[in-house]
């Protein structure tokens, strides 16, 4: 390992250990804020965004929630860089209480709509943009499209990409069954939202609307359900859902350049348990290959593995997410 490398892994450490030792101790449970709308910015005739700011200071972070979230996701992470920096996150459309979008809602869809957020909010730019699994994709799409209003890009646990050609056959026609169990599934929430009926579903259409996880309060938990039995959510997650399977089917690109735009990957342990060793070692072959691409994007690119977390690093280890924010905030433009 180069000394230079094992210095920059050496100050990441450092950092996180003194910011969780240092920052205020992260909240355990959504704050009821997160129960109603922000501020809702209009992105187009008829459409708005719901975008949820807190903080000050010269530099603004916004935060791309993953698949299937919302801007509550980033609760933790919010709260501990609030004494640093103006600290954004928003719903994108479909979720949360911004309004649907047009369909496809794909990566294009998405990253335009980011890009009409940015300007509508007139959010200070370059931006640091935090994104985790499916949203980094998509602020990844962002800066290679406006590289000028992004100071840095923070990916957190990106999801494998360019594992389809590595897998066994038999697997990708068991993974092909179960997408079109899973759409018919879909769409039978999307009947009942539509029919008005899914609130009282019973069995098998009751699992259409999951518990709440642990760190939601009852007051988010129910406004999350809330927008859950509308038709609106169903159509956008299937198309959502329909999108993912090309974004993640292709890896990434090998001439993919963020130029010297620093790029910092957070990596989870890959947790494959129960999965054929096959299967298991062409996952984990593609994760690696996913990782080290990403981090060969920037001249100033570079990985943290973060121990003991599963997927969702944000909600685990927001200090992890909050330390390497706070080192491109740091570090000279």
């Amino acid at each position: 390992m180069k000394s230079t490398t094992r210095f920059a892994l050496f100050a990441a450490t450092s950092l996180y250990a003194s910011l969780a030792h240092a920052a205020p101790q992260a909240p355990q449970q959504t704050p009821d804020s997160y129960a109603v709308a922000g501020e809702r910015v209009a992105i187009a005739p008829g459409r708005a965004l719901n975008l949820r700011c807190v903080g000050e200071g010269p530099q603004t972070v916004l935060l791309e929630a993953g698949g299937n979230a919302d801007a509550s996701t980033w609760f933790r992470v919010q709260s501990l860089l609030a004494p640093r920096a103006r600290v954004c996150a928003y719903d994108r459309a479909g979720y949360g209480f911004s309004d649907e979008g047009p369909m496809p809602r794909d990566l294009e869809a998405d990253v335009a709509d980011l890009a009409a957020l940015v300007a509508a909010a007139k959010l200070q730019t370059p931006l640091v943009l935090v994104g985790h699994s499916l949203g980094s994709n998509i602020v990844r799409a962002y800066a290679l499209q406006h590289p000028e209003d992004v100071r840095a890009l923070v990916l957190v646990d990106p999801p494998e990409q360019g594992a389809d050609t590595r897998l066994p056959q038999a697997w990708k026609d068991q993974d092909e069954a179960g997408r079109k169990r899973r759409d018919a599934f879909l769409d039978a929430c999307l009947a009942a939202a539509e029919a008005g009926t899914l609130d009282k579903a019973a069995a098998p259409l009751s699992s259409c609307l999951r518990a709440p996880p642990p760190w939601q309060s009852a007051a988010v938990a129910a406004a999350t359900r809330a927008y859950k039995l509308t038709p609106a959510y169903w159509r956008t997650l299937r198309s959502e859902l329909d999108a993912n399977t090309a974004i993640f089917a292709a890896p990434v690109p090998a001439d993919e350049s963020h130029g010297d735009t620093p790029v910092v990957v957070l990596a989870a342990p890959a947790r494959l348990d129960g999965v054929p060793e096959d299967v298991a070692t062409a996952m984990r072959e593609a994760h690696e290959q996913t990782r080290a691409r990403l981090v060969a994007t920037s001249r100033n690119g570079r990985r943290i593995d973060v121990a003991d977390t599963s997927h969702d690093i944000q909600l685990d280890a927001p200090h992890a997410v909050a330390a390497a924010v706070g080192e491109v905030l740091a570090a000279r433009p």
